[in-house]
């Protein structure tokens, strides 16, 4: 049978949000009148969510597991999602029931409109705190004038996308990876929809701070060299100062001025050149460090259970 629908969703130790979610996507995608299937992405979870999905795919055979070896992360869960996925149309949703199944559809009216990827637009969002609201405000901003991609703001990785978007992401097998930025870097006809972001079900978020900087720090690297041109401005900003400082150093000696006598002045050159260096060591290692992944070659991910028919 031909589906119409791929909803995929990657699960990190959801088990008391597994139960809700399927009844509500089943809800929602039978009343489409067309055939979907739910395929959950199990990112190593500890809780017992792998058994929970596994008695889900037995009782309704919509429900496929793609069950991983090991955590491999979010965004990897989703590519896992994309190879998996037979549907014309399919659909990145988050466990945690922040992303209201409900939007499906209106998203999948955009798609029968014409539209190949269609993404959610967080026009609200509850239950989140001021500094989780404001980081994110920041991220999303920060990326969309820093990359060479227009990532749209507010957007997470909840979207609808065409059978042949889909097609050509699966091509793309960076191991830094960034969905949202490489939905909005294939082009495609894209529109947004703005929907209101519920608070989460149950459990905790699995995007703490530490984790969205190395999310936002995977989006520049992947998509801008924003970062080495900061380094150079840097070097430039150095060595210009250095090439005013030393007439100017001259002309007081030679005046007779105590103004640079003293180590403090040398200490404090020598400190900020060598920060200004290390900084710069550091941002060349973030993209070396990718390149050396790259290289390797290893696989995205590892399944250790999967349905058969791919």
């Amino acid at each position: 049978m031909k589906i119409t629908y791929s909803i995929v969703a990657p699960i990190y130790n959801e088990i008391e949000t597994l139960p809700l979610l399927y009844s509500r996507v089943k809800e929602v995608m039978d009343s489409s009148g067309e055939p979907w299937e739910l395929i959950l992405v199990d990112d190593g979870s500890t809780d017992g969510s792998t058994e929970k999905i596994r008695e889900l795919a037995q009782a309704d055979k919509t429900v496929r597991p793609v069950i991983f070896a090991r955590n491999f992360g979010h965004q990897i869960a989703i590519t896992a999602g994309w190879d998996y996925a037979r549907g014309d149309a399919i659909v990145i949703i988050d466990a945690d029931l922040q992303d209201p199944p409900e939007t499906i559809l209106e998203l999948a009216k955009k798609w029968k409109e014409g539209y190949e990827v269609v993404y959610a637009v967080r026009g609200e969002r509850e239950g989140e705190s001021w500094f989780k609201l404001w980081t994110a405000s920041l991220f999303y901003r920060l990326i969309y004038r820093i990359t060479d991609v227009k990532i749209p703001v507010d957007t997470g990785d909840f979207r609808l996308m065409d059978r042949k978007v889909v097609d050509v992401l699966k091509k793309m097998n960076e191991r830094h990876r960034f969905p949202r930025g490489m939905s909005a870097w294939v082009g495609f006809k894209q529109i947004g929809v703005t929907y209101k972001r519920s608070a989460r079900h149950a459990g905790v978020t699995k995007y703490p701070f530490s984790k969205m900087l190395r999310l936002a720090l995977n989006a520049i690297t992947s998509f801008s060299y924003f970062p080495l041109q900061v380094a150079t401005f840097f070097g430039f900003l150095s060595a210009g100062v250095s090439i005013l400082a030393i007439p100017l150093v001259i002309i007081l000696r030679l005046a007779g001025s105590h103004f640079f006598e003293g180590q403090t002045t040398t200490l404090i050159s020598v400190l900020f050149l060598g920060g200004v260096q290390l900084i710069s060591l550091g941002i060349l290692g973030e993209y070396i460090g990718r390149l050396y992944d790259e290289a390797k070659g290893r696989p995205l991910y590892i399944v250790r259970d999967a349905p058969e028919d791919q």
